[in-house]
């Protein structure tokens, strides 16, 4: 079994559209269920919205850490 319900490649979308689709992406898991993110730089600004948007309610796990790619596991509690 996958342990991701979907994966996101931020690299394959404009600016405007990249946060739109992460979130978009996250909103359709259920509690326990988790997404990756791939991107091409430190999603610190995204976390940060996260947190904002969701304090408490998610997870936040990096399995690679650059320099090239970034990928994390992002989950919904």
């Amino acid at each position: 079994m996958n342990q991701f319900k979907a994966t996101v490649n931020a690299t394959e979308y404009p600016p405007q559209l990249k946060h739109k689709t992460i979130f978009a992406a996250y909103n359709s898991l259920e509690p326990g269920e988790a997404m990756l993110l791939i991107n091409d730089h430190d999603p610190v600004p995204l976390r940060f919205q996260f947190e904002a948007m969701h304090p408490g309610g998610f997870t936040w796990e990096y399995i690679e850490q650059g320099p090239e790619m970034f990928q994390v596991k992002i989950g919904k509690n």
